[in-house]
Parts: C-alpha cells; sequence; structure tokens
C-alpha cells in the first residue's frame, strides 16, 4: 500500500472530470485499491483562493463534488507548517511548499505534474 497525496493541479483535473489530463502512472497509482489517498487542506484553500479571484472556472458546487470523491482530508498541522521554514527554495509557490512539506512529514507519495516536486526529495509520482 501506497499513500498519495494530490497536488492541486490533479485535483482540479479531477473536478472538471479531465481525466486525460492525468498522467497514466498517476491514474493507475490512485485507481488502485491498495493505496489511500489523501487531499489536502491546503488544495481547498488554494482552489477557493483562484475560484475568489477569477483564476479558475470550476462549477460553484465544487465543494459538494469534491466531497464526493472521498479522498482521505489532510488537514494542516503546526508541525506542517513548520516543516515548510527547512525546505530549500525551489519553489516559491507557498500552496505547494505547504503539500511538499505535508507529503515529506506524511510520508505520502505526491501525485503531481509539477517535475519540480521532486527536488525536495519526496516521492513524486507522475
Amino acid at each position: 500500500m501506497k499513500r498519495l497525496l494530490l497536488d492541486t493541479n490533479v485535483v482540479v483535473w479531477l473536478l472538471l472530470n479531465d481525466r486525460d489530463a492525468v498522467s497514466a502512472k498517476a491514474t493507475r497509482a490512485l485507481l488502485d485499491e491498495r493505496n489511500g489517498v489523501s487531499l489536502s487542506a491546503v488544495s481547498v484553500w488554494e482552489i477557493a483562493i483562484k475560484r475568489s479571484l477569477g483564476k479558475l472556472e470550476i462549477e460553484q458546487d465544487w465543494a459538494r463534488a469534491l466531497a464526493r470523491l472521498d479522498f482521505d482530508p489532510l488537514p494542516v498541522t503546526s508541525a506542517h507548517a513548520q516543516q515548510v521554514e527547512h525546505l530549500p527554495w525551489h519553489h516559491r509557490d507557498p500552496f505547494d511548499r505547504l503539500l511538499i512539506a505535508q507529503a515529506a512529514a506524511e510520508e505520502h507519495a505526491l501525485v503531481s505534474a509539477d517535475p519540480r516536486m521532486a527536488d525536495y526529495g519526496v516521492d513524486v509520482i507522475w
């Protein structure tokens, strides 16, 4: 069993039902019933902010649609937030940095199309 943490880009593609945007390897990992799939509060926060700024067009009822996907919720803890301080600055996106910290702290593989995520030493599936 592998524990997976979804990057926000993957969450958005799943909400938009854009399965072709997700790589075959990532799709196999997500469909493997032996794996646990976690959704971070970070991704929910990022989607909400991007919608409020008009940077993301997604259905109004996106939060309810997300709940129907039945991922394991992963809250942000103070330990996750503190771990961000120790990450190298390969990447400046605060959402991605917190997702990386969570993946490392919780020993999750990160499902992400962003090749820079692997620079942090976390397992990335794409």
